[in-house]
């Protein structure tokens, strides 16, 4: 190819890195916003879509096929920006492809998940998955040598914290996996998974505060043949009183005589927790897992429930570690405080979901009642 040729193609080229670059992260912004979007007061829809657009796409599938096309594609464009020879034209057809359908598709789709036909939860949740998709795409684009060569190994293979185009490949891969498999897991799917997420987080809390709590007791038991211990490293070592005495006020032991009660409370807040544990399961099983088909045009008021009760599943877990580390410090009175904020918490996202979808009173009901006197009464 003549000289004149290969610099007019690699003209070209930079042209089109830089406009889908670009529109990358135009669309990166666009989805981002929507991810971190609050519950709206009202489900009016965007007066881009109407009713009919908002349930006739099927925008779990859309991002499904976008992604698998940006997975196909990123695929072919890490090959040809390692493997001689160099070709622009090449490397041009892909990024065209991509700018003319999956990189505005798997944003549209994101757009086409409003929040009163399929959750705020939900349509959150696509947009932070594409979200990934779009910016590791992006980092794929700038990988792209303008020099008319492939990538040199240090840039292929990563050296000086850069990762390289390779494990750039690999992450992308990994992030269009995740939306791909969304559209099996379908809106109830994806509603009991950020669930399962949440209280799996709070059994962590509960086994850091039982390790905790069991820690505890053993050293209780053993505080004499401690003391004993440190009498004896202090006559057969060179560690300083004052070494001792930082040791032992930084144990964030539970005092002996205990007088602000916090074992008390610590067992009170195990117990609670637990309970807390099993009503997400029970939402899980008993709301989650029966919802009504959707996207649908009659679900709003569904939908509403959905999502406010979700801001008090997700937001227990953080309480709750907040908890966690005030037993910690032993602050008595920030413990009663946070627990209580808790336990009102889980009462209120009982009495939500108390009613089923339909009718007034199925099994979870009655469990949830039993559920808010346990939560309730005092110990």
């Amino acid at each position: 190819m003549p000289p004149n040729a290969v610099d007019g193609s690699l003209e070209s080229l930079k042209a089109l890195v830089k406009s889908t670059t670009r529109l990358t992260v135009q669309l990166e912004k666009t989805v981002t916003s929507i991810s971190s979007e609050k519950i709206p007061d009202s489900y009016a829809r965007p007066l881009a879509h109407d009713a009919a657009a908002a349930t006739s796409v099927d925008v779990l599938a859309l991002a499904h096929d976008s992604a698998s096309l940006i997975r196909a594609h990123g695929t072919k464009l890490s090959l040809l920006i390692i493997n001689v020879p160099f070709t622009p034209s090449a490397i041009m057809k892909v990024l065209r492809e991509l700018v003319a359908g999956p990189i505005p598709a798997i944003a549209s789709a994101v757009q086409l998940c409003a929040a009163d036909t399929h959750t705020t939860v939900v349509r959150q949740h696509l947009a932070w998955k594409c979200r990934h998709v779009l910016h590791e795409l992006h980092r794929l684009v700038k990988e792209i040598p303008l020099d008319g060569q492939v990538l040199p190994s240090h840039r292929k293979n990563g050296a000086n914290g850069d990762r390289g185009s390779i494990v750039t490949t690999g992450v992308l891969w990994a992030a269009c996996d995740e939306v791909i498999a969304l559209k099996k897991l379908g809106i109830t799917g994806i509603l009991a998974k950020t669930v399962e997420e949440h209280r799996d987080t709070l059994q962590d809390t509960l086994e850091e505060l039982k390790e905790w709590s069991e820690v505890e007791d053993e050293e209780d038991s053993e505080e004499d043949e401690d003391v004993q211990d440190i009498a004896n490293e202090l006559q057969n070592t060179h560690i300083s009183a004052q070494q001792m005495i930082d040791d032992l006020m930084t144990s964030h032991a539970i005092p002996r005589d205990d007088p602000d009660r916090i074992r008390e409370r610590l067992d009170l807040c195990l117990k609670r927790l637990r309970l807390i544990i099993l009503l997400y399961s029970a939402i899980i099983k008993r709301r989650v897992n029966t919802l009504p088909s959707l996207p649908t045009e009659q679900a709003s008021p569904i939908i509403r429930r959905v999502d406010e009760v979700y801001l008090i599943l997700r937001r227990l877990p953080p309480r709750f570690d907040e908890v966690a580390s005030m037993f910690y410090d032993l602050n008595a009175a920030a413990i009663d405080e946070a627990m209580d904020q808790c336990f009102l918490d889980a009462f209120a996202a009982a009495e939500m979901l108390k009613a089923p979808w339909t009718g007034t009173k199925d099994v979870f009901t009655e469990w949830a009642d039993k559920f808010q006197i346990s939560i309730k009464k005092p110990d």
